[in-house]
């Protein structure tokens, strides 16, 4: 249990030192982008991907879902948090890999975290493909997606060894 908390914080500690280093050194995105894809700071282009660093303040989920809601949303992720941390204490049965949830819960609390302290969740890697615009994301975004998609992954592949005779 103790290595899983060390990672937990160290995760955590990421995420926050990363925010607060995109606050003070990337300028904010402002209505008007004239530079590198929207006045970012440039970090890799090839083969038509570009990435950068760009500062935005997201109130709504992913993709600025429900910003008009976000003190609704506030209350959701933390019920949220709050329900996936009982169920890795005291429900899982499946003690052998709780790092995709955790990893969900690790993202929520930095984005709640962010929420509480700024007002609004703090994002900064940009990411376009030929042009096209994905949306800003950060490293708590980062640890959620990469979670869903492990738990994916283990239900596909519990089911394949179960379907194969």
């Amino acid at each position: 249990m103790k290595k899983w908390a060390f990672v937990f914080l160290l995760l955590l500690g990421i995420d926050a030192l990363s925010k607060a280093l995109v606050l003070e050194y990337v300028p904010f995105l402002g209505p008007k982008s004239i530079g590198y894809p929207y006045d970012g700071i440039p970090i890799f282009s090839f083969f038509g991907i570009t990435g950068s660093l760009n500062m935005v303040g997201n109130t709504g989920a992913a993709w600025s879902l429900f910003q008009d809601h976000s003190s609704l949303l506030f209350s959701f992720r933390l019920a949220l948090i709050v329900g996936l941390i009982v169920y890795l204490l005291f429900f899982n049965r499946n003690k052998m890999n709780p790092l995709p949830l955790w990893l969900v819960v690790i993202g929520a609390i930095g984005n709640v975290i962010d929420y509480w302290t700024y007002g609004y969740v703090v994002d900064f890697f940009h990411v376009c493909f030929g042009g096209h615009s994905f949306p800003i994301f950060n490293l708590a975004d980062s640890y959620i997606t990469i979670g869903i998609a492990i738990l994916l992954w283990l239900t596909r592949k519990e089911k394949w060894q179960t379907s194969t005779p």
